[in-house]
């Protein structure tokens, strides 16, 4: 590294600090609080600001915003513009409050992890806009992705661990009918999976893996297409193209120079360059070729490798260390973040394919064709420091969320005698990662607010210790200079968001209809409740309904395999009823016409309370039995 890039990043790290603000000093805290009021409301705007994220009671947000929970392993529902918090959707941990985790099908889902990592929710889309059928979302720390249906709610598969894939961060992207999903490794590793080299040999035995993993588009049932062995580069944030460039897929990368040395950090080794790339990959041309049996099959996936059938996956060079590239909703151009740059790059589309076609090449890097930065870029716009992502709304204006600067740019959209510039800038607490907008991700962006995901949220509520809630903050971007409205603080990281027009998710189900509960365990009427012992197994089929619980009493024997059945007959909606055992690591939480089922060893013997955990009637501790369990003679 020379001397000038060196003074370039140690001023950068002098910014990000003083921006970050690591001091506990109170009136640097004070600083803190009045830099974020630099982008509040003035006193005479804060009621009619107040006004435009006020729902009464009664009245419903406009639109649903989905936030990945990072290493808590879940979703948080919350309403836009109100910013309330409205439920936890359980995606990789368990989840007492809804009994995830702990009747079979859902343990069963989860494999036997309790944790997961994850960051990037995805709508499923249809012609590039949301349908409000399906979200999906990753687990960065064990390669897998998992569905939610938007009927009820509630995490219906789980996909992986995905193979030849470490940490799947570039993910999930969907492409924009919804025929893949893709995700691609944060970590190269020697692959297949369990094969262990030592890094000294990293870039001769590590690889990277771009994985497709394919949506049934009648059920949204997720199975592995095919993967794309790479470089060992490290890939970070992806998107899908849309419109004219539906049948691409980007992704940034970061360690381009494909080092990982003992003893040395990475952020050391990942930059000496002054430029990574976005990989460009033509996923249509990919599939066509799995499809002519182009492949070699590795741990059971198809690998198809771009060396040696070129044509099909290209570098773009990006200012250092890019994080996110977003494709514009018109899918013509698509923007690199370089974070230890000032600039966004715009690259244009139609370049790109000019320049492939052309055979307009800088290099091969290990294999790959980079094309010439100067053939596929449009324009460089000076933003701010730490760009990290961009969003869109539908007025020609992006917006740049700026970590170190811990600040959100517009700018306008150039194109069509529009000149490519910023055009204003706001300040947020604090060191902001992600950024959404309102179907932002779609080929018509609707405006009206942007949502910072911020990492830090020092100095902005009361003091809770040394754990910190990090800040959501909402802003008002309808009008030609963004405001501040309000600020949440969603728990623990929210990496990402995407928000979605309520009228769009329909049919949400409150009630199951008994029709369509399938399980051959269902039982739906007190009278027919009942304990039946097999051998050593003791099986019981349960109803509940307010507000008692049938059979209200299980006699078994110490050693005994006990298998319950539990169905909530309720046929009202938000009559929701718990099944703990006390002593017994049994929780559940059916809603109305849901089965679900528990399978436990009886190994504590004496009389055990089991009762409706969730409060349900002016009854509901009445609601209750006894497990009795015989001591061994």
């Amino acid at each position: 590294m020379n001397w000038k890039r060196m003074i370039f990043f140690v001023g950068l790290g002098i910014a990000a600090l003083a921006m970050i603000g690591l001091t506990s000093d109170p009136a640097c805290a004070q600083q803190r609080r009045e830099r974020v009021k630099e982008g509040a409301p003035a006193k005479a705007d804060i009621g009619e600001n107040a006004l435009k994220v006020y729902v009464p009671p009664g009245d419903l947000d406009e639109y649903y915003a989905f936030l990945s929970g990072g290493h808590s392993g879940q979703l948080y529902v919350f309403g836009l513009p109100s910013m309330r918090h409205i439920r936890t959707i359980p995606v990789f941990t368990p989840y007492p409050a809804t009994g995830y985790g702990y009747d079979d099908e859902s343990k069963k889902m989860l494999g036997g992890l309790t944790w997961g990592d994850t960051h990037h929710p995805g709508l499923s889309e249809t012609k590039g806009e949301y349908d409000g059928r399906w979200l999906f979302i990753n687990d960065n720390a064990h390669g897998r992705v998992a569905r939610i249906d938007l009927r009820d709610f509630k995490t219906k598969q789980i996909f992986g661990p995905i193979p030849n894939l470490a940490g799947n961060h570039a993910s999930v992207y969907l492409t924009w009918n919804t025929e893949y999903l893709f995700g691609a490794t944060r970590f190269s590793i020697p692959i297949p999976k369990g094969t262990a080299a030592d890094v000294k040999d990293y870039k001769e035995k590590y690889k990277g893996v771009i994985s497709a993993i394919a949506v049934d588009p009648k059920d949204g049932t997720m199975s592995l297409g095919w993967q794309i062995v790479m470089p060992p580069w490290n890939y970070d944030v992806a998107d899908a193209g849309k419109l004219v460039s539906g049948d691409w897929w980007f992704v940034t990368t970061y360690n381009t120079e494909a080092e990982f040395i003992d003893g040395k950090p990475l952020e050391i080794t990942a930059s000496q360059r002054d430029k990574d790339y976005i990989i460009a990959v033509n996923w249509k041309g990919v599939e066509g070729e799995i499809k002519k049996g182009n492949f070699t099959e590795i741990d059971g996936a198809k690998v198809f490798d771009p060396v040696k059938t070129p044509g099909f996956v290209f570098a773009v060079p990006c200012a250092k260390s890019p994080h996110g590239v977003d494709v514009s909703p018109d899918g013509k151009w698509f923007i690199g973040n370089g974070k230890l740059s000032p600039t966004v790059s715009i690259f244009s589309f139609e370049k790109l394919q000019k320049a492939i076609q052309e055979k307009n090449f800088a290099q091969h890097d290990m294999g790959i064709p980079v094309v010439k930065f100067e053939a596929v870029t449009e324009a460089d716009i000076p933003v701010g420091l730490g760009p990290l992502h961009t969003v869109f709304d539908d007025k020609g204006f992006a917006y740049t969320s700026l970590f170190v600067e811990s600040a959100v740019a517009k700018w306008q959209w150039g194109g069509g005698g529009r000149e490519w510039k910023m055009v204003d800038k706001i300040p947020i607490q604090y060191n902001i990662g992600h950024i959404a907008s309102c179907e932002g991700d779609t080929v018509s962006p609707k405006g009206k607010w942007v949502f910072a995901l911020n990492k830090l949220s020092k100095g902005t509520h009361l003091p809770v210790g040394p754990d910190q809630p990090e800040s959501g903050q909402l802003i008002d971007i309808s009008g030609p200079k963004m405001k501040l409205i309000a600020q949440a603080f969603p728990e623990p990281e929210p990496h990402y968001a995407q928000i979605i027009k309520t009228d769009k998710i329909k049919n949400v189900i409150e009630v199951y209809a008994k029709a369509e509960n399938k399980n051959p365990n269902a039982v739906w009427d007190p009278k027919d409740a009942k304990v039946v012992r097999e051998g050593n197994t003791v099986k019981v089929w349960m109803t509940q309904i307010r507000s008692s619980l049938m059979p209200n009493v299980v006699r078994c024997n110490e050693g005994d395999k006990v298998i319950m059945h539990v169905t909530n007959i309720e046929e009202m909606r938000d009559e929701l009823h718990g099944f703990g055992i006390c002593g017994y690591d049994i929780n559940g939480v059916p809603s109305p016409g849901e089965t679900l089922s528990y399978e436990f060893i009886a190994d504590k013997p004496g009389v055990w309370p089991y009762y409706c955990t969730n409060f349900c009637s002016a009854l509901h501790q009445e609601m209750q039995g006894y497990l009795i369990v015989n001591p061994k003679k």
